[in-house]
């Protein structure tokens, strides 16, 4: 490999069976419980040759070459390949085709936990991991104050990981990966998970990590962090790379993209997670009267869905035209003056309509994330399913700028003194 690249893909190629057990087993858990568990399928009748299933290419013809202290962000729809293309740089999981070749030891945060073993206490993982990555036990005490601070967990540092909550494993194994001396760092958009606070400490982090001639690999669905963090993008659909070049161009490529998706019928699209016994069939963003909303007048957010479970929720996260969270709407966040209405059956097609009396967004495009709980389970999970047009107005007769800084349009009142 090149002296002068620290990742060198060609023709990379990940293929998964769908429906089919015992397949392309790709971690000794996975093949220890298949062993397991096929006698006991076969006395239960269940044992006969599974099918032959159909193929999903994750990974297809992927090439890239990314040179040392290069800053590059991954973008991309849901199921577009991003995280198994890290996984693989990763080497959580082999190639079904091409090869990667990274230079260096390689510190990633894929998953909430991972590299952890529940039992150990964090101080035992922290040992753990650096030794994982090659390091001597007196390189990770070099470091060890550092990832402690860093991640804030000092109080709970001799108690097992397994009694960690998801934000306080994010922290910690955030903190290894980018502490520990690796030529390499992979995050996935798993960060998250931790409170904005830490977000921004661990983007602050990763800048360092950049400024110290280290390679970093980012994916994320929050545009402005990308641009904020990266100089390159590489995009990313149905497991091909479109799109390699100067951040900004490939992050313009990526909003067309999405305003593009809003022509496809709702229930045709496959970039969605979720069990899908309910699934969500269409998203309307409207002023309550009808025709696009305003700042600060009365809107209407209509989710048709294709039936219910006993205690369904739905909740939309509304999202800048960069993806930033601009705010979050639950139904299972109830309120004193919350409604309901009756469906005719769990069957039967559904609608949950949220009202907003007053719309705080400044004028400027928003796009909505929509997710669909049932009893028990996430239902349907699914990224752009609607853009809409905030146009100006008024807040307390007040007019918002269409140039207005931010997101938010707040009611407010002065008292100015005169002479």
């Amino acid at each position: 490999m090149s002296s002068e690249l620290a990742i060198r893909t060609r023709s990379l190629g990940k293929e998964f069976r769908i429906g089919v057990r015992g397949y392309g087993d790709d971690t000794l858990r996975e093949r220890v419980s298949h062993l397991v568990t096929e006698p006991l399928r076969r006395l239960q009748g269940r044992g006969t040759p599974p099918p032959e299933g159909a193929v999903l290419k994750a990974l297809d013809d992927v090439t890239v070459d990314i040179a040392p202290g290069e800053t590059v962000g991954i973008i991309g729809n849901n199921g577009a390949g991003k995280s198994t293309l890290l996984k693989v740089l990763s080497q959580i999981t082999e190639p079904t085709s091409g090869y990667a070749e990274i230079t260096g030891r390689v510190g990633s945060l894929l998953e909430v936990g991972t590299g952890f073993h529940p039992e150990l206490t964090g101080r035992e993982n922290v040992f753990l991991n650096g030794s994982i990555l090659g390091m001597r036990r007196t390189e990770i005490r070099r470091q060890f104050d550092q990832i402690v601070a860093f991640a804030d967990v000092e109080r709970f540092l001799d108690t097992p990981v397994k009694r960690y909550s998801s934000g306080m494993r994010v922290r910690l194994a955030f903190s290894v990966a980018a502490h520990l001396q690796t030529e390499v760092l992979i995050v996935d958009e798993v960060l998250a998970v931790g409170d904005t606070a830490f977000q921004r400490k661990c983007i602050g982090r990763m800048g360092e990590v950049a400024d110290e001639g280290r390679t970093v690999l980012f994916v994320s669905h929050n545009m402005a962090v990308i641009q904020s963090l990266c100089k390159r993008g590489i995009y990313m659909q149905t497991g091909r790379v479109v799109a390699d070049g100067p951040v900004d161009q490939t992050v313009g490529l990526y909003l067309r993209s999405l305003e593009q998706l809003m022509q496809t019928d709702l229930l045709e699209r496959t970039d969605r997670r979720g069990w899908h016994r309910i699934m969500v069939s269409g998203l309307d963003v409207q002023h309550r009267e009808g025709g696009s909303p305003a700042t600060g007048q009365p809107a209407r957010f209509t989710v048709s869905v294709t039936g219910l479970q006993p205690s369904s929720t739905c909740t939309l996260t509304v999202l800048n035209h960069l993806g930033q969270p601009v705010c979050r709407l639950d139904s299972g966040n109830t309120g004193p003056t919350d409604t309901t209405s009756g469906a005719r059956s769990a069957d039967e097609p559904a609608t949950f309509v949220c009202d907003v009396d007053a719309l705080a967004l400044v004028p400027g495009r928003y796009r909505v994330d929509v997710q669909l709980r049932g009893t028990h389970q996430l239902e349907d999970d699914l990224d752009s399913a609607a853009i809409f047009d905030v146009e100006p107005g008024l807040v307390s007769g007040r007019p918002v700028a269409m140039d207005g800084v931010g997101d938010l349009a707040l009611d407010h009142r002065w008292t100015v003194p005169t002479l």
